[in-house]
């Protein structure tokens, strides 16, 4: 059993607290349905991101399997793990779709659970998916390694396993963008990345993110959500929020940035 790392600091602990604020990121937004392959999604704590990423989670439709692609922030473990454990937060219990685990080629992706037991890029999104959704499993990914290589690799990885598998999958890059810049700097750094998202551009991302030093904590995720879903059809993506801590704190000297987007 995974146990929940980050409750009571990124999201509320108590079971009914969190049912309140996560319906409070959902205000005022008008849920849809569509035909999603890939997402961006961001991993703050809910009162400054959550908002952000209800724009996704209100567009994404039912699934069998939820991969939960997240950078690991802590260091420990395999360089790209998977984990097979049932993760458990104050909403309930989540399985890992095991089947699912066992299609992959495993050329790079290791089964680890040393890489997920702190790290909250992950965990974050389960109640989201959990207050949405009421019959699924998950395939938690973490990324050591980032760069593009890695990143195309556990992509096509992911891309035959769907295909293996036979099931409605939504693949989830957990990632912020730009760490601790003058909010003004951030917006304009970030609306540079993300037009490379917008085009599917993986190689002109990375690019982009050498070129201007970024802060961009998930970058590998994303690539390779982008991989995947490019390799199963997906023809666009789509901005849906952008927002910064700023917005919350009127703090603009040193933000964090955060965006949600879609792919199909």
């Amino acid at each position: 059993m995974r146990a929940p790392a980050v409750s009571g600091q990124f999201y509320p602990r108590n079971k009914n607290d969190l049912d309140r604020e996560i319906s409070r990121c959902f205000d005022g937004i008008k849920a849809g349905e569509k035909p999603v392959l890939g997402a961006v999604v961001p991993h703050a704590g809910y009162i400054y991101s959550g908002n952000t990423a209800a724009h996704v989670y209100s567009m994404l439709p039912e699934a069998d399997t939820f991969v939960l692609l997240g950078p690991n922030h802590t260091g420990y473990g395999s360089p790209v793990s998977v984990s097979s454990e049932i993760w458990s937060t104050p909403l309930g219990e989540v399985g890992s779709d095991n089947e699912f685990i066992k299609a992959l080629p495993r050329r790079i992706i290791d089964t680890d659970e040393t890489a997920h037991k702190y790290e909250h890029s992950i965990e974050v999104q389960l109640p989201f998916l959990q207050h949405l959704f009421h019959d699924f499993k998950i395939v938690p990914i973490c990324m050591g390694m980032q760069d593009e290589e890695t990143a195309l690799e556990v992509g096509m990885e992911l891309a035959e396993a769907v295909r293996k598998v036979k099931k409605k999958v939504v693949i989830i890059a957990s990632s912020d963008f730009s760490h601790y810049k003058p909010d003004k700097v951030a917006r304009e750094d970030d609306a540079y990345f993300i037009q490379s998202i917008l085009d599917l551009d993986i190689t002109g991302f990375y690019r982009k993110l050498y070129e201007r030093n970024a802060s961009v904590c998930g970058y590998g995720p994303i690539a390779a959500m982008l991989t995947a879903s490019k390799a199963l059809g997906a023809k666009k993506a789509t901005l849906l929020k952008y927002s910064t801590s700023g917005d919350i704190t009127d703090d603009l000297a040193a933000v964090v940035g955060y965006a949600g987007i879609i792919v199909d």
